[in-house]
This record gives structure tokens, sequence and C-alpha cells, in this order.
């Protein structure tokens, strides 16, 4: 009795380490899967009036991040210009009411950053002191620090994006240090974001991005058909490989245009992104989602409503 019953038990526990082995395979495979498809959408507003406000851009629950496109102006010498099309006119003072906006956007979990640059305006770093005074303005207007002519009112953003398109590549490394460690000073983090095209590496960005400071980096896959989707689902992914590997402190997104008008080469139709193009790219550790230009274009098109469940 005792013999059969400890086969009984021996063969209970077997049975049970069986089942423990099968439900953690399980949870592992959910796992690797869930983490494939964790995917955030990031989107530039404020280069079209038409677009919709703000605050009605965040409650369509489609983004996680939203980048405040452009301040056009800055750096050497200049006085640093927003330009937020027929939104609002920052010399009159009418872009303050944003606040209201930025904070009803972060009160749902989504970062609101401003994006340097942009592929018109003037903007260049000319030397080390130049990046020190830029990051200082940009603290005391639109982040932690305090002035008394925020363009955006009391607000405090999350952070900055760098969307450099031309000018030169000098300082935008010590900028991006600058900014980072005027957060760290204040006990407060300062997220940077920059939007490099996608051919490797980015003239205007390549060395800021290996300060390794970014936190999220939505590469343009769009008029550039040498790595866009111009170049088959082949040609992109080989290049999301080295932007992925190059950038393993970075969270990098797919950037695309947000339908056919968007831009000259890149727009990859909603079934083909969803069954072609992910698939290839979202197995890296470090994918964050897709970035679209633009909302006003995404508004037209609904091409983020119908991809989101997928990214």
């Amino acid at each position: 009795m005792n013999e059969a019953f400890a086969n009984r038990h021996k063969q209970s526990t077997m049975a049970s380490r069986n089942l423990s082995s099968l439900l953690l395979h399980v949870l592992l495979v959910f796992a690797s899967y869930a983490g494939s498809h964790a995917g955030s959408i990031a989107v530039y507003w404020g280069q079209n009036g038409n677009e919709g406000g703000l605050a009605d851009t965040c409650n369509t629950g489609i983004y996680s991040y939203v980048m405040l496109a452009f301040l056009t102006t800055f750096g050497n010498g200049q006085t640093p210009v927003l330009n937020l099309a027929g939104h609002c006119d920052p010399p009159s003072g009418t872009c303050t009411g944003l606040s209201s906006d930025i904070r009803a956007c972060q009160s749902q979990g989504i970062k609101v950053l401003l994006s340097l640059g942009g592929a018109s305006g003037s903007y260049s770093l000319s030397s080390s002191d130049d990046a020190a005074s830029v990051a200082t303005y940009l603290w005391d207007n639109y982040l932690g620090g305090s002035s008394g002519s925020r363009p955006l009112g009391d607000a405090v953003l999350d952070g900055i994006d760098f969307d450099i398109e031309h000018g030169g590549p000098d300082h935008y490394d010590e900028l991006a240090k600058q900014l980072s460690d005027l957060g760290s000073q204040a006990g407060t983090k300062v997220y940077l974001s920059a939007a490099p095209q996608c051919p490797y590496p980015d003239q205007s960005l390549g060395n800021a991005l290996q300060t390794g400071l970014f936190d999220y980096v939505w590469v343009q896959f769009y008029n550039n058909p040498s790595c866009d989707y111009s170049s088959g689902v082949s040609g992109l992914s080989s290049a999301w490989g080295t932007w992925t590997s190059s950038l393993s402190s970075s969270t990098v997104f797919l950037g695309l245009p947000a339908s056919p008008d968007a831009a000259g080469s890149g727009y990859i139709p909603p079934n083909d992104l969803t069954s072609q193009v992910l698939p290839a790219i979202n197995t890296a550790s470090n994918y964050g989602g897709i970035m679209l230009w633009s909302r006003y274009y995404d508004l037209n098109s609904g091409y983020g409503a119908k991809v989101k469940s997928s990214v």
C-alpha cells in the first residue's frame, strides 16, 4: 500500500510539474506576442489650422505622444520664433490658451513635446555657448523654468523634439546634454526625442543621437526612397534593423506619412502595414510603435485609428 501510494504521489507530482511547465510556456509565448505588439502612436500637431484643436487631438485616444510643430527659428543669436500655423499667433499672446489643452493631454498620460526645426525655417547652433543659451531659453519658456513671456502659457511641456533637417549637425549633442542636465538639476525629467531621416547615419542628428540621451526616436521612413516603403519590406526592414541596433538605449518608432498626400514617398497602405511591415519590425526589443506626419493628414485619412490595434 505504501509503495502504491508513493507511486501515485510521484505521478501526481510529475503531472503537476508538467502542467506548470506548460503554463509557463504559454505565458512566455503570450508575453512575447504581447511585447511585439505593445506599440504606441506619436503624431505631429501644429502645422495646419484645419487639423482641430490640441485637446481634441488627444481626446481621440489614438496618440501617446504629441509633438508641437515647430520652433522654426532659434540659435545663432536669433530671437526664437514659434510657428503653429493657423492655430494661434505667438507674438500677440494667443498661444497661451494652449496651456489648458496641454494639461488636458498630460492628464491622460500623453506626453507633449515642443519640436525644434522642421523642413523650413532658420535655425542652427554656432557654438557650445549658443547651445547652452538655447537650452536655457527652452527651459525657461517651455519647460520647468520661469519667464515672463512663456509662449504657451504656464503649462510645462514634457520635453523637446529635435526635427533638425538642415543647417548642419554641430552642437546638437551639446544642446541635448544641456537640456538633460537642466532637468536633472531641478529634479525632473526632460524627455528628448528626435526625427532623423531613415538613411543611416542621419546627417543632421547623427552626433546628437550618439549621446544615448534620446528617449524616443521616430525615424522618418518617408521622402527617402532608398530606405522607405518604396524599397519594399526588405529594404525598409533592413534600414530599421540598422537603426534599432544602433540605438539600444532609445525606443524607436517607424515614422510614416498618414496619407499619400503627406509625403513624396513612403506611404504604406494600412493593410500592408499591419500584415507585412509591422511583423517584420516589431520583434525588435526597442520597438516603440509608429509616428505619423501629421495630425491634419491623419484626421482626414483615419490612418491612426485603422492601425492602432495592430501597432
